[in-house]
């Protein structure tokens, strides 16, 4: 609605402010929802005339709200959020920066949080994060709902903003739980509305299919006492068949198109892992084969660590680590917990059992999630025994 995200971004937190003392005297409203937005515009109205050096922007704001009326309805977006999350992928910014700015500002993921999925330090994400509000100021960048002709400029954006979601909600990058289920829904509900409202496009349904065969291994991920379970010591008959059955099927609606990209092929790399009975018919030589044609699409050092991990599996431990300690010095993995995981694991594969506990002690002092963490001790101690 004020079109400058530094005004909303206030507004919001002031209502949410007037929340808690109203609230908590008088009771929560009705409806809670359309309470903070009122309060949140009202806020917002306010500071715009009080700021004498945007008159022009208060005159456009206050006729847009007019003419708006009841407009929301017809959004080409039924989904709220994704409507939010199109309106910030602003194809006048850098990739990158549109990305890391949605997850923030609308996605509700930490500056922590978007620097992990990143795999960039936070200082240095929240710089990024600074200069793209600065170019947006500077700019005059308008946040305005766009049409479906414009989808098309910003969807790559959405589909990786949606991607992030799920990743740190797969796997958290802190925190006493492995899973947030709450992103790992969130990123699934968004996928389906995408899905409804681009049925054409294979990425797309790609994406979607990624997320469910992913998803659907959840219950089996954790144990009863919360610790992390292994893909290959996982109980498979708590794996949601529904959902692998559900993303097997959209692979091969999207790959009837004939149009590949790299959704398509991590949700082939995730096909394999899920549609295999037991760990020993999962087939590590096609994940590696998969795993070199997705660098091709997202040539990064994450992808190739991913593709080692496939080949030591495929070709034995040695190879794999060949890979792996080529990475090992590079700036960004160097500060991956991931990347000292798999390399710990390679390591006591192949009996170098102290070479491995440097590498857990390594992720250790990353910072892994409490799971990770409580994993890793535990491998420490039987490398000790």
């Amino acid at each position: 609605m004020v079109g400058d995200l530094a005004t909303a971004e206030d507004a919001v937190q002031e209502a949410c402010v007037a929340a808690l003392v109203q609230w908590s005297a008088e009771g929560q409203p009705a409806n809670p929802r359309a309470w903070l937005i009122g309060v949140a515009r009202n806020k917002a109205i306010d500071r715009i005339r009080r700021d004498a050096r945007r008159r022009e922007k208060e005159a456009a704001a206050l006729l847009e709200w007019e003419q708006r009326g009841t407009a929301q309805a017809t959004d080409p977006l039924p989904d709220d959020e994704l409507n939010l999350i199109f309106m910030c992928c602003h194809p006048a910014l850098d990739p990158a920066a549109r990305i890391a700015l949605t997850l923030r500002s609308v996605c509700g993921l930490s500056t922590a949080e978007v620097a992990a999925v990143f795999v960039v330090p936070e200082p240095t994400m929240a710089k990024r994060l600074g200069r793209t509000r600065r170019k947006i100021r500077d700019a005059g960048i308008p946040f305005r709902t766009p049409g479906l002709e414009a989808f098309a400029d910003r969807l790559d954006a959405v589909l990786r903003v949606v991607y992030l979601v799920f990743t740190e909600g797969h796997k958290a990058s802190a925190g006493a739980n492995l899973v947030r289920g709450e992103l790992c829904d969130t990123a699934v509900r968004l996928a389906r509305t995408l899905v409804a409202l681009l049925p054409g496009e294979p990425e797309v349904a790609g994406l979607l299919s990624l997320l469910l065969l992913t998803d659907a291994r959840r219950a089996a991920r954790i144990d009863a006492a919360g610790e992390l379970v292994l893909l290959d010591d996982q109980d498979r008959h708590l794996w949601d068949q529904a959902m692998i059955k559900e993303g097997d099927h959209l692979l091969e609606q999207a790959l009837r198109a004939r149009r590949p990209g790299p959704y398509q092929l991590h949700a082939a790399i995730a096909a394999c892992h899920s549609t295999a009975r037991h760990a020993a018919h999962t087939d590590w030589r096609q994940i590696a084969l998969l795993y070199g044609e997705l660098v091709r699409y997202e040539p990064n050092p994450v992808i190739e660590a991913n593709r080692a991990i496939a080949v030591a599996m495929a070709d034995g431990p040695a190879a794999g680590l060949v890979i792996l300690d080529t990475l090992s010095h590079h700036p960004q993995l160097s500060r991956w917990p991931q990347l000292h995981i798999a390399r710990a694991d390679l390591l006591r594969r192949l009996g170098r059992n102290a070479h491995a506990q440097d590498a857990y002690r390594t992720a250790l002092q990353l910072n892994p999630s409490l799971p990770e963490r409580t994993f890793i001790i535990r491998r420490i101690d039987q490398l000790k025994s």
